[in-house]
């Protein structure tokens, strides 16, 4: 299992480092008002939504504050994770909410195996994510682009796994909410919370066993009498209160 893993994330970054060179052109990237980035190389434009911490007149060139990348689940507004928003504000963080899935992207594959058939989905939110990195990096030099959070729910969730494991050196930490097919990355410098809705079971060796949870620096929390599509703002109170208690208790934790 461990080999076919490797071979697949060396598959996956080689063809993602084609992708991500092609987005370095000089003046491949124009910003709109709206909170939309355009990766001409791509001829993609990408929704985002950038807020600031509460604190952000202490973040400095010299001093940099923490940056979180949201990723929204499937068919979900990027905008729908305000409470996960609020959470890394308070604490610091300026968050970048990111709109992965457009109307004219292919729709995400129902057919097994989720490793293979989701892959290119998965590519193009890596490639993304990769992009805005390197783009907002400049324009907001007072923040640390160099080891981020990556918080996902679901699809979103594996795409900031699928992130962790290509490029391990430029993540700290990874917060999922119910992302149930990319594995969790198991490394030991990447601290992982990963909160479980109580319908549907993760895959096969998403999650980490009771043997690497005594290696690895990961959180694994089940929710009882949640579900899976109800972890976004829009979900009962009670579960988006919870969640945000355990993703706070979780940041607070590294300290």
């Amino acid at each position: 299992m461990q080999k076919t893993l490797k071979k697949l994330f060396i598959l996956s970054a080689l063809a993602l480092s084609t992708s991500v060179i092609s987005t370095s052109v000089i003046g491949a990237t124009s910003y709109a008002n709206d909170g939309v980035i355009t990766d001409e190389s791509r001829n993609r434009t990408i929704p985002i939504n950038i807020t600031l911490p509460s604190n952000n007149a202490k973040c400095t060139a010299q001093v940099k504050c923490s940056v979180a990348f949201i990723n929204a689940g499937y068919g979900i507004s990027h905008n729908e994770y305000t409470f996960a928003s609020n959470v890394f504000n308070q604490r610091g963080y300026l968050t970048v909410a990111v709109a992965h899935e457009l109307k004219s992207d292919p729709d995400l594959n129902r057919e097994q195996p989720y490793l293979t058939t989701r892959m290119e989905n998965w590519h193009r939110g890596v490639v993304t994510l990769k992009f805005l990195v390197n783009e907002l990096s400049s324009e907001y030099p007072a923040y640390d682009f160099t080891k981020l959070t990556l918080f996902g729910h679901s699809n979103g969730g594996d795409i900031s796994s699928l992130y962790g494991s290509i490029y391990p050196n430029e993540v700290s930490t990874i917060i999922t909410l119910d992302h149930r097919r990319m594995l969790i990355p198991r490394n030991k410098n990447i601290r992982v919370l990963t909160l479980r809705g109580s319908d549907y079971p993760a895959d096969a060796n998403v999650l980490l066993n009771d043997s690497e949870l005594d290696k690895f620096p990961v959180t694994q929390i089940m929710i009882e009498k949640s579900r899976h599509n109800d972890m976004y703002d829009g979900g009962p109170k009670w579960l988006v209160d919870r969640m945000s208690k355990e993703v706070e208790g979780f940041l607070d934790s590294k300290n």
